[in-house]
């Protein structure tokens, strides 16, 4: 039997070829999270939106710098602190804006196909004592 990591892993990178598939922004799945995030949070700090996607830095970075080199973000450094890199929507990417969360909400619903409103709700009271659990395991690091 697979494991829960395993399952939701397969359950993940699934979720990434559908919104590939189903994009006609030309924008790889990988990408929608990003797209959702920042346009939720202009002006977020890379550092942030690492611990947001709970992604690693290294990967951010360069999926920030194919955003940007697209024209889906900007980047620029924060007045407040040099160190520090806030990440903005550009105008190209509110216009995808839309088409993403489509996707998203197509994607959970047929994903929720056959599952009734209390199991389904039951469930996402299970994932959330997972997440909650996980991120004290990662904070105890």
């Amino acid at each position: 039997m697979a494991t829960i990591m395993r399952k939701m892993n397969i359950i993940s990178r699934c979720e990434a070829n559908y919104r590939t598939e189903k994009s006609t922004v030309g924008l790889a799945g990988i990408y929608h999270s990003y797209v959702l995030a920042i346009c939720k949070n202009p002006g977020l700090p890379q550092e942030k939106l690492v611990q947001y996607l709970c992604i690693n830095k290294s990967n951010v970075t360069r999926h920030l710098a194919h955003l940007e080199l697209e024209g889906y973000v900007e980047r620029r450094t924060s007045d407040s602190d040099k160190r520090e890199t806030l990440v903005f929507p550009t105008q190209k990417m509110f216009d995808i804006l839309p088409e993403v969360k489509n996707i998203t909400v197509d994607w959970n619903s047929r994903l929720a196909e056959g599952i009734d409103a209390e199991e389904l709700k039951r469930f996402h009271e299970i994932l959330d004592k997972m997440l909650n659990k996980a991120i004290e395991i990662e904070e105890v690091k």
